[in-house]
């Protein structure tokens, strides 16, 4: 799996890079279906290898458009033009499927929960981003792309965005809902991109600066901070033997080092400061302000509060999150007999903690790599090229440390005095309401707490509620929960996979076992080609060229 991602970054022509993608994608079909043995699994394994080989077809097409404009069977600078528009929004759809954009992202939940977790983390940290790759080295090909392509771009992360935030809000299994914050994620990395398209085209290159720089510095932070999270997720669920947000509780107090590094995953996610995800996030936001400024794009600064919606929102669903899995009390004997991660899966979170907070409080070190990135994009497209100003003359790096360490320092010491008035302080049971025997069902679920969010949020998410039925002197025990399934898989997807089906399996008949049917049909199919294949692609040649077969 490793070394097909590899591969695709480092291939020099369209045919290496798409024999590497399918390693990629068959290996992390295997990896994904590694518990065969559950069904949902199973149909989740599936889902991705249908969603990534339809991927692959619109690949093909994408080099094949490419070769046929500039000869170059791979990336190469396309002509402006109605046909380069059409073969960057094929690349858009292709590279979009892998990377989980939405609405293309039906096979990303299913696959991401049902991986064993440290698989989800690199499918999460690291599959997603050749997605992306792929389609920034798509949209380079051409040097000034017309604004319906940025604005396209714009439009898909901000429905990325949003709504991959807003199906988090629902969810009950912990590996689902960080799969919806990888949706979410993309989404904010596909503004950025959005945006440096636009100011491409636009003529504003402190657009294109701003946006590729807050794209580019997301896919690091993101793998980052997501690999944290899936990793603590994991240790999580080793102790308690559950996925399900609700059934834990109360693991700080048994497991306080994977506890403080979720937080710090939680943290940067949501895009605080002193983080990683404040930085990156912090580039966009620039970007989009200044495209409200006279002379920009209304449509581009009509992001700029989407972001700070979605922003609000991670913070609440990490609220629910940390809350219902590391506060309160256990809500299962297994999670009141927890015990801390050993130190071989605590070392990497460290690691991964680290950097979080190293790219937080020294953005300024990376601000070298992103210039150098922003520049190959830029010269990407082939021809006069305008030049980009740098990053550090956008970007007041000086200050935001200087905030950033402030910050590190007021956190430290208002945390040394709460310290030393917990150890002095006495201590007494909590007051339980008038409830003599208070139990964790007291306790706010992942259910209740995201219900007026989800509520609000209801005509998108469509969600599924059980609300306790109390008519009766000394009624029976109850519960109340909230599920949000993925409206488009379900009421979309789903069904026209299912007539689908209905459909060709009619064609089964012809299994009949007979070698010497098999080798019939073959031979006829084999003749059919023959005689249709010339005439059928010089026909669609000429429709393609727009002139009459």
């Amino acid at each position: 799996f490793v070394a097909g991602m590899s591969c695709v970054v480092l291939a020099g022509n369209g045919l290496v890079l798409l024999l590497a993608w399918e390693v990629m994608a068959l290996a992390a079909f295997v990896l994904i279906a590694a518990e065969h043995e559950r069904p949902e699994v199973r149909e989740a394994a599936y889902i991705y290898l249908a969603a990534t080989h339809a991927a692959t077809l619109l690949l093909w097409v994408l080099f094949a458009r490419v070769a046929a404009a500039t000869g170059v069977f791979g990336f190469a600078p396309l002509p402006h033009g109605a046909a380069s528009t059409a073969t960057l929004l094929i690349g858009l759809i292709g590279f979009g499927l892998k990377a989980g954009v939405m609405p293309l992202h039906v096979w990303l939940p299913g696959a991401h929960a049902s991986a064993p977790t440290h698989v989800s983390a690199v499918l999460s940290g690291v599959l997603l981003k050749v997605g992306i790759y792929g389609l920034v080295r798509t949209l380079a090909m051409v040097a000034d792309p017309p604004v319906v392509v940025g604005g396209a771009v714009l439009t898909l992360g901000a429905i990325s965005a949003l709504g991959g935030v807003s199906f988090a809000l629902g969810q009950h299994d912990v590996k689902r809902l960080l799969a919806y914050h990888s949706i979410e994620n993309i989404g904010i990395i596909l503004l950025g991109i959005g945006l440096a398209l636009m100011g491409r085209s636009l003529g504003h290159p402190e657009w294109v600066v701003l946006g590729l720089a807050g794209a580019f510095l997301h896919v690091w932070n993101h793998a980052f901070f997501k690999g944290l999270l899936f990793l603590a997720a994991g240790a999580a669920m080793r102790a308690t033997g559950t996925r399900s947000i609700d059934s834990m509780g109360g693991l700080a107090r048994t497991m306080p080092f994977t506890a403080g590094l979720f937080l710090v995953g939680a943290l940067a996610i949501s895009g605080l400061p002193p983080l990683n995800g404040f930085v990156s996030e912090l580039m966009i936001y620039l970007g989009l302000i200044r495209s409200a400024l006279p002379g920009g794009s209304m449509f581009a600064a009509f992001a700029t509060p989407l972001l700070a919606m979605v922003g609000a929102l991670a913070v609440a669903c990490f609220v629910k999150v940390f809350g219902a899995i590391f506060l309160g009390t256990p809500r299962n004997p297994e999670s009141g007999e927890a015990s801390e991660a050993p130190g071989a899966m605590l070392w990497p979170m460290v690691v991964l903690a680290s950097v979080c907070g190293l790219i937080g409080l020294g953005p300024v070190l990376v601000a070298p790599a992103l210039d150098r990135a922003i520049a190959a994009f830029v010269s990407a497209g082939g021809g006069a090229t305008a030049p980009v100003p740098a990053l550090a003359t956008l970007v007041a790096f000086g200050w935001v440390m200087v905030l950033h360490w402030a910050l590190v320092v007021v956190v430290v010491v208002l945390a040394r005095a709460g310290w030393r008035t917990l150890r002095t302080a006495p201590t007494t049971g909590t007051w339980a309401c008038g409830y003599p025997l208070p139990t964790p069902r007291i306790q706010y679920t992942a259910s209740s707490f995201a219900d007026p969010l989800v509520g609000i949020l209801s005509g998108f998410l469509r969600p599924r509620r059980v609300h306790p039925a109390i008519d009766e002197t000394f009624p029976p025990a109850t519960h109340m929960s909230v599920h949000v399934d993925d409206v488009l898989l379900e009421r979309a997807v789903r069904p026209a996979a299912t007539v689908a089906g209905r459909w060709f399996g009619r064609i089964r008949a012809i299994q009949g076992g007979h070698v010497n049917l098999y080798i019939f049909i073959l031979l006829v199919g084999a003749l059919a080609l023959l005689a249709t294949t010339l005439p059928v692609m010089d026909a669609i040649r000429a429709l393609w060229n727009g002139s009459p077969p």
